[in-house]
């Protein structure tokens, strides 16, 4: 298979294999007016099987986003066909309006124009709490 190389945009490597179409989604890639490749099951010496995506066009990309769902993401910025920065997310400290309490008592549910605001509780199983309420939320590895 042959994916042509792109000239300006963003490439995002090593995502977990299965998890492209979760960052597509988060990211909102389906509103952009331009070419957005996929590539699934990618073989990886490091990671076995990964996912590519690669964005035909400048653009900033959320790197809390792409913290959460997978912390093991390189960012690369591609100009004139030459990467010029390569960047490495982490699980963030903070997440605002990524992802939603569940839990029917939290403010959040009564007034929906609140940010939703989760903060990292235990970096090593990926949990946040709720900024109002404190209900957990487990990051899906």
């Amino acid at each position: 298979m042959n994916i042509d190389s792109i000239q300006n945009g963003v490439v995002l490597d090593h995502v977990q294999a299965g998890k492209s179409m979760e960052i597509y989604k988060y990211l909102h890639l389906d509103q952009l007016d331009c070419q957005v490749a996929i590539i699934k099951n990618a073989k990886s010496a490091r990671m076995g099987k990964k996912d590519i995506i690669k964005i035909d066009s400048p653009m900033d990309v959320d790197l809390d986003v792409l913290g959460y769902i997978d912390p093991n993401i390189t960012v690369n910025i591609i100009r004139n066909g030459v990467r010029v920065a390569k960047k490495h997310v982490a699980l963030p400290e903070k997440l605002v309006n990524v992802i939603h309490c569940k839990n029917p008592r939290c403010i959040t549910a009564a007034e929906p124009q609140l940010d939703a605001i989760f903060l990292l509780s235990d970096p090593e199983r990926g949990t946040y709490r709720c900024a109002y309420c404190d209900a957990e939320k487990q990051r899906r590895l």
